[in-house]
């Protein structure tokens, strides 16, 4: 009984006063103070070697290196510097970390504690809750490994395991992460989230869904707040009914903006386009899409594709009023026709796409060349009707037998096509013809040259000139071969550019296109970078200056 006398008078006596240790490296040690012990008891059976106190009505609290502790019942262990506390237990360290839970065990040599059932740990604007949590004081850092929730003014986090650094308040995720906001959702698989900028870092699969976008990457960045980011690794972006994809994508939803560089490929499946390139913008209130560098767009057309070229490619209007314009060098390519021009528009609301700025155009055997050439689809059916060339109108195609060519010129032409193919040719005003005439075993027997007020072709389905009709007092002359001199075998007009033709949709590009390089992309910094930028903002000295989150690539239009 006397030694239990001594043993409480010498508790009470511990419980006021700090008691140290010498630790190896000349350290020492803190021992746990009991800054209030309330009722104390011993139960050597329940808790050998421990004191037990208890509330009495004020709560029992305990310090240990700028952390305080209260809680309804603490068993103190004396000899190990640990304490157990139960019952509303509140962690305070700081101004701003708090710890709520029902129970906390706490190590003084270690500086570690384990709190469980009802976790709640507050830092500043940010909550975290969970029913087991590990804090280290040491390194500032508190984790959950059987799911927890956080919480602050802009999102909610939840995930199966978290890690929480109290320095940088920034969460980590590294097994499966879910983020709400109001306006977004997140599922990633390991995630980065800082608080204090509302920042998230994704080195993981990664869906991002809005109220009119989705958004894919293995690795990337968004600013939660303003719903702007940059993405990498199997990018894709779907947004404004079209689909990005590409090496380095770019979003903003305020400005209703996004951009993608190199390798970049916008699915349009609604309009049946699809566009290609090594830049490419996407701005939903323009209804428009910009397209540069190495740019191709590819419109389907039941069962053949058109292909068209340009140095940009500019694609403004909604669905049933869109417009295409590509330029400079503008090409097209379909498998029965191709074309070059300095410039293309193409109004898909009337179906009229015109080729501006010495126009040239290929079917079958025949190349086409005027001031102007205009090419009309049915907007119903999608095909190709009509084509017009306005202004010195001609039509050559070499003599298969000779190095010759025939020529049909007249001041306009008008085709008609049928099944996407042109099967009809007709020259209106000042009409002449060249044509290279044979007998039946194809012996040459002369040149005729014809004028007259209109003459009509007829082509096959393989795009040859079937028969030629000259219609309205036809009148000329065919003359012998030797008869007929070099200057006068073709019109003022002629140009072959038989050279120019793209024989397949791989080489519509100009040799200097196709030499293009994609820019190289400098892409996200290290986590070690963005630790350390996230960190000033955290911690704004006067004169620190931001530095940005982000490199994207910067492209300027060319």
């Amino acid at each position: 009984m006397k030694n239990l006398y001594i043993y409480i008078i010498t508790a009470c006596l511990l419980s006021f006063c700090d008691i140290t240790v010498a630790q190896n490296d000349n350290t020492k040690t803190r021992r746990i103070e009991i800054v209030y012990g309330g009722e104390f008891t011993i139960d050597n059976v329940k808790y050998p070697g421990a004191t037990i106190f208890k509330s009495d009505g004020q709560r029992v609290q305990f310090r240990h290196q700028g952390l305080d502790v209260w809680c309804d019942l603490a068993v103190l262990y004396e000899e190990r510097n640990e304490v157990i506390a139960r019952g509303n237990v509140v962690l305070q360290q700081g101004d701003t970390l708090q710890m709520n839970s029902q129970y906390v065990s706490y190590k003084g040599d270690t500086k570690m504690a384990v709190a469980r059932q009802d976790v709640m740990l507050r830092n500043g604007n940010m909550t975290l809750e969970t029913q087991e949590l590990f804090f280290d004081r040491n390194t500032q850092e508190a984790y959950y490994n059987n799911f927890g929730k956080i919480t602050d003014p802009d999102n909610e986090l939840t995930s199966k395991t978290g890690r929480y650094y109290a320095t940088l308040k920034k969460n980590q995720f590294t097994n499966s992460v879910k983020i709400v906001n109001k306006e977004f959702t997140v599922h990633s698989q390991v995630l980065d989230y800082y608080h204090t900028s509302g920042n998230a870092y994704f080195y993981g699969k990664t869906t991002i869904v809005g109220a009119d976008y989705k958004l894919y990457c293995e690795r990337g960045y968004y600013d939660t707040r303003h719903q702007q980011g940059y993405f990498m690794k199997e990018a894709k972006i779907e947004y404004d009914l079209k689909t990005l994809t590409g090496d380095s994508l770019y979003f903003d939803r305020g400005r209703q903006f996004a951009s993608g560089s190199n390798n970049i490929f916008i699915a349009d499946t609604i309009n049946k386009t699809f566009v290609k390139g090594h830049y490419g913008e996407i701005h939903k209130t323009k209804d428009s899409m910009f397209i540069t560098k190495k740019a191709l767009i590819i419109s389907l057309v039941e069962k053949d594709s058109i292909y068209m070229h340009g140095k940009r490619i500019l694609v403004t209007g909604k669905p049933s009023h869109r417009i295409i314009r590509a330029y400079p060098d503008a090409r097209i390519y379909k498998s029965d026709m191709q074309a070059k021009c300095d410039s293309i528009h193409s109004s898909e609301e009337i179906g009229l796409t015109q080729l501006v700025g010495k126009p040239v155009a290929w079917t079958g055997n025949s190349q086409m060349t005027g001031d102007n050439i205009h090419l009309i689809a049915n907007v119903k059916t999608e095909q190709l009707d009509s084509l017009k060339v306005f202004l010195n109108a001609l039509v050559v195609e070499k003599d298969t037998l000779s190095d010759g060519y025939n020529q049909v010129k007249g001041k306009y032409l008008y085709g008609k096509f049928k099944d996407n193919n042109l099967r009809q040719i007709d020259f209106m005003q000042n009409t002449e013809s060249i044509y290279y005439v044979y007998n039946d075993t194809k012996e040459l027997i002369g040149i005729n040259k014809l004028t007259c007020s209109r003459i009509k072709i007829y082509l096959d389905k393989n795009q040859q000139i079937q028969q030629t009709v000259f219609i309205t007092q036809p009148s000329g002359n065919l003359y012998p071969d030797d008869k007929l001199p070099a200057s006068d075998r073709k019109f003022r007009e002629f140009v072959w550019r038989g050279d120019e033709r793209i024989p397949n949709k791989d080489a519509i590009f100009s040799k200097e296109e196709k030499e293009l390089k994609p820019k190289e992309i400098k892409g996200m910094k290290s986590p070690e970078e963005i630790d350390a930028d996230e960190h000033v903002l955290a911690h704004p000295t006067e004169n620190t200056t931001q530095m940005p989150l982000i490199e994207p690539t910067k492209n300027k239009r060319k």
